[in-house]
């Protein structure tokens, strides 16, 4: 008799679950439908997060329920703080506005920059397109054609925001190699520094993605018009052997974990996000879109077409890689925070 009741709690209690995981789905299928949804970016047109960011527009409205039309916005400056703390302040919490910005702009709270106006771990992690590995390059015409001559000679690159990764990373080796990179700030996009560089305006761009010149400027690549430094990552690109990272430069230990540290967020290297305090389903919502879109077999291919790579990423994911490098140790994060301000 307890059996037979036991069996028949089991299965009310199964049904009323999957009722109610219906009626959410419906809810917010009824939410989304007629409505349109904004992709913000946190840079100009024609850079990396606008190609990211413009093809997900096409796809994702396929996957979330309702079919909500989709667009995009740009909302350039600082570096890809300005969308990040618009989203944090002032974007909708009804799930109908997300962004993509900047990873290192993601970081610059634990740092202390006081102009980054938001908490990274509060905001609500969509997902992430791509694990990037950026290199330093400079123009065929600049006088340092590799990374031993930063040592001697003075490179001068550009940069979008005095945060971003292209102006951090020489600020580090400036102050623990005595390297002599200077960098201007003030440009909208890669692709505006691209065009500098050409223009000769600046010698060369130290974070610049591999793929997107690997896939966009293969031009370059074969008529030598560029020399590539070194490598901002993890790990090394397999097309990049015999290029050294940036954390080879080091002297110390010490040395080498401060970039290290400083070059964690390239694992969340085109990370999309929505405001806090969002409906939870609706979050859950748009994370299994992104999902599913980052997998559809005409996504990849115009994301090829358009020259940018893609290694998905769950939101779930780049919450715990946060909470991960929210648990540096201290002191870690201090030399950090002095190295660069």
């Amino acid at each position: 008799m307890w059996a037979g009741l036991r069996l028949v709690t089991l299965t009310v209690i199964a049904v009323v679950g999957l009722c109610g995981a219906a009626a959410s789905q419906s809810g917010v299928a009824d939410f989304y439908r007629g409505k349109t949804v904004r992709i913000l970016i946190g840079f100009g047109p024609g850079g990396s997060s606008s190609f990211y960011g413009e093809i997900l527009a096409r796809y994702m409205g396929r996957y979330l329920p309702g079919n909500p039309t989709m667009i995009t916005q740009h909302m350039p400056g600082a570096g890809g703080l300005t969308v990040a703390n618009y989203v944090n302040s002032r974007s909708p919490r009804d799930g109908t506005e997300f962004a993509i910005t900047s990873r290192n702009a993601v970081f610059e709270p634990l740092l202390g920059n006081k102009n980054a106006m938001f908490d990274a771990l509060k905001l609500n992690w969509i997902g992430n397109a791509n694990i990037e590995n950026s290199v330093c390059i400079s123009w065929h015409t600049a006088p340092v054609k590799q990374a031993g001559d930063l040592l001697t000679t003075q490179f001068i690159g550009g940069g979008t925001g005095s945060d971003s990764l292209e102006v951090s990373i020489p600020k580090v080796l400036n102050q623990i190699l005595n390297t002599k990179m200077k960098v201007i700030t003030g440009y909208s996009s890669s692709v505006d520094i691209l065009l500098a560089m050409e223009k000769g305006e600046v010698q060369g761009f130290c974070g610049i993605g591999w793929t997107y010149i690997k896939l966009r400027k293969a031009d370059w690549l074969a008529t030598n018009k560029i020399n590539i430094l070194f490598q901002m990552a993890l790990t090394k690109h397999p097309d990049l052997p015999d290029v050294p990272l940036a954390q080879d430069l080091a002297i110390t230990p010490d040395d080498r974990a401060l970039i290290d540290f400083l070059l964690t967020p390239q694992d969340m290297g085109r990370p999309f996000f929505a405001p806090p305090e969002a409906p939870k389903e609706r979050i859950a919502a748009l994370r299994e879109a992104f999902s599913k879109t980052l997998k559809d077999p005409d996504f990849l291919r115009d994301a090829e077409k358009a020259g940018v790579e893609i290694q998905f990423t769950s939101g779930e994911e780049v919450q715990s890689l946060l909470e991960r490098i929210h648990k540096s140790p201290r002191e870690l994060v201090e030399r950090a925070m002095a190295v660069l301000r």
